[in-house]
């Protein structure tokens, strides 16, 4: 009974060991009888539950008992290797035995045919592929061997000797033993080399491998190289010195072949158009459509994004960047195609394009052999004018004569057709919706490339945009360093978009004034505004919508724009109504900063001190007022327009005033100053700032955006000038005096030109020495950074090797930094914190080279090395290694003009 009991039952006695083991037995024994009555799937879902109750020990042990009924050597060496020592392996076999294996199975298959094993077999022969397979294409290396193959016209010894006969006399069975002999001593002696010098490198060669190990530089012939002992002992006169940089220079390569080989061969003018012309896919190619887009415009990532879909984008850096450079980045983006048409936004105005640092192109340098034959060889991507191709410059070029000279120029250079905006429209960058010049295709330009919604909300939103994308870009780039401008530019773009839920309501100017009366009804405020006592300047009434001076404005700005036959007209119709905004957007610092900090003031419940106030808004109220009193005197004179009127003299009288700018632009550092310390320091004038800043009513802009208004005006005003002077006749009165006004705006322009400069110099270089430990003091006078190159620094292990066998190892990574006269080094060493994303990089000054004393010497491409050159200053050489071939091209470009440069100065 109490064995019937036991077996039948979930008791288990835990004190009792002997009857434990029995019943532990009996349920053994039946849950074994069990498994064999199961069918295959209940016992596959039996293992499966009891696995999964078992703790990791457990698994542990039926793994090790697995492993010692199944033996390795049954199982398949490429499922159980690395991967590339299963290559290495496969690698030794012959074209005949890879084929054979190929038939094995599948994971033999995939291996044999990889492009790293048959890739040297046909370079061997002298077959190469005459296209570049893509990432995900495996294979092709060996399709190309077997084509190679079998249209080869072979014949076997004696189908030979039957159909060519034979020149050699039959040999004596004694000769044929001697030479057969002779022939396996030979090969003894060249296996024993070969032996012994695998052995001696395997010595030789460090336990790991590295992709940073690279082979030191195959001297060349015609470039100079000092040893740097000699070189620290012997003084250098300047002269040889000076030669010695030069010739380094000259030795260095020019450009990428199509194998990827570090020669760059330099193609002249004629094969440039030559090699695309015998290019048999131009039916395909017409049909492209290629946009440049520079890193200088305004939120640049915007206009990335609403690029159409199939349309070929490129962004590059305006600053690091050399023509020679552009085209490598254009040629390498078509492929070899030819575009049906190729666009160009970038920065300019209506004389020059602004293309790169240091290169504005105008009608002065065009003509000049660099500048002359980049736009030649780029002329050479686009289909001749012929046949329907053309280049879209996004610059206003058609508002000048000195512009109009320019497409006209470039026209002749290349034999294509180059448009350009007219340039009717002011404001930013407004002008690429106006109309184009030469415009012969069914759309205009921008809709070729561009979503019109998108290019329209980018132009209206612009100015805020890029405030807000500067703090964007901070904390994305560490996240997308590793992909490429355009890429990183379209998803930054893209976000943007999507974030932007404010763009309707400022699209729409009635929901947004709608919105604003709305605001205003609610807030129990007096509407009326408060005149400043101590600036009668400011009396005068605000250009509100329901201001009657306002509906004279719009009415004469219609009537001149209905105009459509004059373009003269049109043009004053834009000058009046561009400053007529430009005044509306002074007066919103006045009616919504001034005039309630002024009232407060006046009634004991003071914001800001009358010291304050008279420091931060007294120039900004002048300039307002000096531009009430032009906009005056451009509304009488519009008021009664005729083609004789004049408007160049109004400017004169203008520009004789322009001290009250002078003041606002030197005192502005000092009021950004004072607005950054009041915000700090009084909690009144914070909260009324977060009230009014970036509002509907403020165009979405703070008071610091607010008050640089004035600088972006002088672009309009020259802009402006010069299109009304190329609609002037030449025997009209205002020529004289338009053109002695585009020569005082151009004046005042550059002088707030050079200001902004030194000012984001100087900023430049002192975030650069921030973040440098132990950087000497960089401010110096007309310094500027150019580029900064990330590279890894290689030390040699052995030199007594061949040079295209030695070995370097990657000994840490450094930071290049390079300025218009000298080369910065620095060491970077990156830290990871847990629980973030990002790293952090930290810089440790090594040394700076003037750039005149800087040695630059290239190293091939082998088997060891990639991306490598070497740096040679007076006391110091660092053999260098960048990541991507595009990253050394393009420095090593960089760093040659710049050096030119310097010498040339």
């Amino acid at each position: 009974m109490e064995s019937f009991h036991t077996r039948f039952s979930a008791w288990t006695p835990c004190s009792n060991k002997a009857l434990n083991k029995q019943l532990f037995q009996e349920r053994v024994a039946l849950i074994s009888h069990w498994f064999d009555l199961w069918t295959t799937k209940q016992r596959q879902e039996f293992l499966f539950t009891i696995l999964l109750r078992c703790t990791k020990s457990q698994l542990r042990f039926v793994h090790d008992q697995f492993s010692e009924r199944m033996k390795v050597s049954k199982v398949d060496f490429s499922t159980v290797l690395p991967r590339f020592i299963s290559l290495y392996i496969f690698s030794f076999l012959s074209p005949k035995d890879l084929c054979a294996a190929a038939q094995v199975s599948w994971p033999w298959k995939f291996l044999t045919e990889q492009d790293c094993i048959w890739m040297p077999k046909c370079i061997k022969l002298g077959w190469f592929l005459p296209y570049t397979p893509t990432d995900h294409e495996y294979g092709a290396w060996k399709h190309h061997y077997i084509e190679c193959v079998c249209n080869l016209d072979w014949l076997t010894p004696r189908e030979a000797a039957a159909l060519y006969g034979t020149l050699n006399e039959p040999k004596t069975d004694d000769e044929e033993l001697q030479e057969r002999h002779r022939e396996k001593c030979l090969r003894k002696i060249i296996w024993g080399e070969i032996a012994l010098r695998k052995k001696e490198l395997f010595r030789a060669r460090p336990p790991w491998v590295s992709g940073t190990r690279c082979s030191r530089l195959f001297k060349s012939r015609c470039q100079p190289r000092l040893p740097q002992t000699a070189r620290d002992r012997v003084g250098l006169h300047e002269a040889l010195e000076k030669q010695l940089v030069l010739a380094s220079l000259e030795a260095l390569p020019k450009r990428s072949n199509v194998f990827g080989k570090h020669s760059y061969p330099s193609l002249l003018k004629k094969n440039w158009r030559g090699v695309l012309k015998n290019d048999d896919s131009t039916s395909h190619a017409f049909q492209t459509h290629f946009i440049l887009i520079s890193s200088r415009i305004p939120a640049h990532e915007m206009v990335v994004d609403s690029v159409k879909a199939g349309v070929i984008s490129v962004v590059y850096e305006h600053s690091g960047m050399t023509l020679e450079s552009l085209l490598y980045l254009t040629d390498k983006a078509l492929g070899g195609q030819k575009a049906q048409s190729m666009g160009i936004f970038t920065d300019g105005d209506s004389r020059e394009i602004n293309l790169l640092q240091g290169y504005k192109i105008g009608i002065k340098n065009l003509l000049r052999p660099d500048v002359r034959d980049f736009w030649e060889k780029l002329g050479s991507f686009v289909a001749p004018k012929e046949e329907g191709g053309h280049v879209d410059l996004f610059v206003p070029l058609g508002a000048s004569e000195a512009g109009m000279e320019v497409l006209s120029q470039l026209s002749q250079l290349t034999g294509t057709l180059f448009t350009a905006p007219a340039g009717i429209a002011t404001g930013s960058y407004q002008h690429i919706l106006s109309d184009w010049l030469g415009q012969q295709q069914e759309r205009a330009p921008p809709s070729i490339y561009f979503s019109e919604s998108k290019l329209q909300t980018w132009s209206s939103l612009m100015d805020f945009l890029e405030d807000t994308l500067i703090s964007v870009r901070k904390q994305f780039r560490p996240l997308s360093k590793e992909l490429p401008k355009n890429a990183s530019g379209r998803i930054i773009g893209q976000f943007m978009s999507d974030t932007m839920s404010v763009t309707n309501i400022l699209n729409n100017q009635e929901i947004a004034q709608a919105l604003a009366d709305g605001l205003a009804a609610l807030s129990k405020e007096n509407p009326e505004r408060n005149v400043l006592e101590d600036n009668p300047q400011d009396t005068k009434p605000s250009l509100g919508k329901n201001d009657p001076n306002v509906e004279v404005l719009v009415q004469l700005e219609r009537k001149l724009q209905m105009d459509w036959a004059a373009k003269r007209t049109r043009v004053a119709g834009e000058l009046l109504q561009s400053e007529r905004k430009y005044v509306q957007m002074l007066e919103i610092v006045r009616d919504v900063y001034v005039a309630p900090l002024r009232a407060a003031l006046s009634s004991n419940r003071a914001i800001l001190s009358a010291a304050n106030l008279q420091i931060i808004f007294s120039d900004i109220l002048q300039v307002l007022s000096l531009n009430r009193q032009f906009l005056d005197n451009l509304r009488d004179r519009l008021q009664e327009w005729g083609p004789a009127h004049c408007v160049g003299e109004i400017f004169l009288k203008f520009g004789s005033q322009l001290n009250t700018y002078t003041n606002f632009f030197n005192n502005y550092p000092v009021v950004l100053k004072t607005i950054e310390k009041c915000r700090e320091m009084v909690p009144a004038f914070r909260a009324f700032l977060k009230r009014h800043d970036k509002t509907i009513v403020t165009k979405m802009l703070s008071l610091p955006e607010l008050l640089l208004y004035p600088s972006r005006r002088f672009d309009e005003y020259v802009h402006l000038l010069y299109a009304l002077r190329l609609h002037t006749p030449a025997e009209h009165a205002d020529r004289g005096d338009l053109t002695t006004a585009i020569d005082q705006m151009k004046t005042y322009k550059g002088y707030i030109d050079q200001m902004k400069r030194n000012i984001n110099m100087k900023d430049q270089l002192s975030d650069i020495q921030r973040i440098i430990w132990g950087c000497p003091i960089l401010s110096e006078v007309n310094r500027y950074l150019i580029r900064v190159q990330d590279v890894a620094q290689l030390h040699c292990c052995d030199e007594e090797i061949s040079f295209y066998l030695r070995l370097y190892e990657h000994t840490r990574d450094l930071s290049l930094f390079l300025f218009n006269d000298a080369l910065l080094v620095a060491s970077r060493s990156t830290s990871h914190t847990p629980f973030e994303r990002t790293s952090k990089s930290t810089y440790q000054f090594i040394a700076s080279v003037a750039l005149h004393r800087l040695l630059v010497e290239d190293i091939p491409d082998s088997k060891y090395i990639k991306n490598a050159f070497i740096l040679q200053g007076p006391k110091h050489e660092w053999i260098c290694a960048t990541e991507a071939e595009d990253d050394k091209f393009l420095w090593l470009s960089v760093l040659l003009n710049t050096i030119k440069s310097t010498m040339e100065k």
